[in-house]
């Protein structure tokens, strides 16, 4: 059974940081490329970053381009992703998943998803 789980949200307060990983077991990451997605209450999921199964290349959306960083241990099975001067709008539950195919923005590319961290940015 390929699962992931996702660890390291939390409370923390704005300009703040943590580091969020990606823990897959029953399937081998090293051929995937990976994406974090997040969703605040009320709002729909969108993309937040996404790295290649090598970790040479890796997608940004805008609103967390300089300040968030996607890397991957593939040897630990794990992506991780680095959230550094944090606002309070980056406040969601933030998930990770496999790419299958197709644009690396819209999840409708990726499949089996985490269950989910939550990250609360105060003000």
């Amino acid at each position: 059974q390929v699962q992931l789980v996702e660890s390291g949200g939390g409370l923390v307060q704005s300009g703040g940081s943590l580091r969020l990983s990606c823990a897959a077991s029953g399937r081998i990451i090293s051929s995937n490329a990976m994406g974090w997605f997040r969703q605040a209450p009320g709002k729909e999921r969108e993309f937040v970053a996404a790295i290649s199964s090598s970790g040479f290349n890796t997608w940004y959306a805008d609103s967390v381009k300089g300040r968030f960083t996607v890397s991957r241990v593939n040897a630990k099975n794990t992506v991780y992703l680095d959230l550094n001067s944090l606002k309070p709008e980056d406040t969601a539950t933030y998930y990770c998943a496999f790419y299958n195919r197709g644009s690396i923005y819209e999840q409708e590319s990726f499949g089996t998803w985490g269950q989910g961290t939550q990250v609360t940015v105060s003000s």
